[in-house]
């Protein structure tokens, strides 16, 4: 996923943030659109993570995984348990800023 450096597109989401060609192709390869979903309409739904988030999802050995929004500072604002995954990644980061979800390497 490094080899993502900035975007040359930007997609717009139902939401109505927009997202970068590394995240789409996190969704597409990894079959992870719902983790695209999920943190995009809590992003909406929650004023305070709208303006900078750092969102991590950990997936454990049994399938289930934790999805975990920071303010960038380590501070917790937001916790999911998610009882069962397919995700193929056992964790990864994507950081929303300036109402666009990004790797960290795109930053």
């Amino acid at each position: 996923m490094r080899q993502f450096t900035g975007t040359e597109q930007w997609y717009r989401h139902l939401s109505g943030y927009l997202y970068t060609d590394g995240v789409c192709y996190l969704a597409q390869e990894g079959e992870a659109f719902w983790l695209i979903d999920k943190i995009l309409f809590t992003t909406m739904k929650k004023k305070e993570l709208q303006e900078f988030g750092v969102w991590k999802l950990t997936v454990n050995e049994d399938k289930s995984a934790i999805l975990v929004c920071e303010d960038g500072n380590y501070h917790e604002l937001y916790r999911e348990k998610i009882d069962w995954t397919d995700f193929s990644l056992n964790k990864i980061e994507l950081w929303f800023e300036n109402g666009v979800l990004i790797l960290p390497s795109e930053h």
